[in-house]
């Protein structure tokens, strides 16, 4: 526990100063461009993260279950996962890109977005690709240097905050804004990349599709449970924003992602966590199911805390951040905030799920809500605008939880069961 509350404090020292940044740039970028075009610029970062989201495989998580044997680190068990999370890495760029240029065809179809933005909201969802970075993060966490990953991932809002000024000077325009979004996700790459490569040689003759489906038969079906989960996670968000806009128009859209962006902060903060507990839950498997327990307790506390601070401080907040016109938002940042309070107890439940080898279950239980809310997303927008859109995110949030904790359970008398067996055996 000693060790995952210096990591956690690390990680979340990172989106401290994320935070911080993200304030400056959301400001700059709202303030210039105004409701209708912020949406369109909204549009074209939440389509970039979806892309990615969808393409990108979890690569962070089999180098954690994979790359190490027992206790100690494997050198060849290292090297075969790095090989398999970086040719995985290569077919989420080739089919993304597919993807993207899909989208970008089809986007005047279902999209509030001008024509000559198309070309830009393209080429922004293959820097998107390029700039992958879960492998490099992930043998830095498994070899449990989150002090190294927090300075290479601050180099992303540093980037950004300059960016976002040099545009608000020189190109106040979606394009300029887009544009400093761009070059803080390839820095941040590098960043990542540069500070792997320092403590892990990256051997590109490892590249292989093969050698860890032969030495782990389950690998190819926790590969796809764990891309499809976080696809849920990560390309779900986006394509909630991305049919505000479809079902709403760009000003609903810029302002829904402006409340999400400031309600929605907790997610990140789960996703924080869950990024920290994972390594700790496949060492400690004897343990996990209690340090699981207490982490959700913590995440209670302090998603409590926040909702209240958004609850008293978020309409002061968003007129002084965004403007006076992204005010009416103010009741849908604050479901959101309660969304993301529901995500951050559900955070270390989900790993937990993951740790035990049931990445399908937890993907199933993350599906069904995700996939109800989108159907439902359009009534609610038509019953009660922004803050019926956040109600969808709020009911899908606490039905996943829900289905994690009884999940849970589950494999908690799965355990007591299986246990006695054995001893009687012995």
């Amino acid at each position: 526990m000693k060790r995952l509350f210096t990591n956690m404090g690390w990680l979340l020292g990172g989106r401290g100063i994320n935070a911080v940044l993200s304030l400056v740039y959301l400001a700059l970028a709202t303030r210039s461009l105004g409701l209708e075009n912020f949406g369109y610029f909204a549009a074209i970062v939440a389509l970039g993260q979806a892309v990615t989201g969808i393409a990108n495989f979890q690569t962070w998580q089999f180098i954690v279950r994979w790359g190490a044997n027992g206790d100690e680190a494997s050198e060849e068990n290292l090297r075969d996962a790095t090989g398999f999370a970086i040719a995985l890495d290569m077919i989420s760029v080739a089919m993304g890109t597919v993807i993207a240029a899909v989208v970008m065809w089809t986007a005047h179809y279902w999209l509030p977005l001008p024509a000559d933005l198309l070309w830009l909201t393209f080429g922004y969802c293959v820097v998107s690709l390029i700039s992958i970075r879960a492998t490099p993060t992930g043998l830095l966490r498994m070899n449990f240097k989150y002090a190294t990953a927090t300075a290479a991932e601050a180099v992303q809002p540093i980037i950004r905050a300059i960016g976002a000024v040099l545009a608000w000077l020189f190109m106040p325009t979606v394009a300029g804004f887009i544009l400093a979004y761009a070059v803080s996700e390839v820095a941040v790459a590098a960043a990542l990349w540069f500070a792997a490569a320092r403590d892990q040689r990256i051997d590109l003759s490892a590249l292989s599709l093969t050698r860890i489906p032969e030495k782990h038969p389950d690998a190819w079906r926790f590969v796809w449970s764990t891309n499809l989960s976080g696809s849920l996670t990560i390309a779900g968000k986006q394509v909630m924003i991305l049919l505000v806009g479809t079902f709403g128009g760009a000003a609903l859209l810029g302002g829904f992602r402006v409340a999400s962006q400031l309600g929605q902060a907790l997610i990140a903060l789960a996703q924080t966590v869950s990024k920290a507990i994972l390594p700790e839950l496949v060492q400690a498997r004897d343990d996990a199911i209690v340090m699981a327990r207490r982490m959700a307790n913590i995440a209670l506390v302090g998603g409590v805390i926040a909702v209240l601070v958004a609850l008293f401080f978020g309409r002061w907040g968003l007129a002084l951040i965004a403007g006076e016109e992204f005010g009416a938002f103010y009741w849908a940042m604050v479901i959101l905030a309660i969304a993301g309070a529901v995500e951050l107890v559900g955070a270390s439940l989900e790993s937990l799920l993951v740790s035990a080898g049931r990445a399908g279950t937890a993907f199933i239980v993350r599906a069904v809500p995700t996939v109800l809310a989108l159907l439902l997303l359009d009534v609610a927008i038509d019953w009660n605008g922004a803050k019926g859109a956040a109600f969808a995110m709020l009911g899908s949030s606490s039905l996943a939880v829900i289905g994690f904790y009884v999940a849970i359970l589950n494999l908690s008398q799965i355990r007591l069961v299986v246990e006695p067996e054995a001893k009687a055996k012995d």
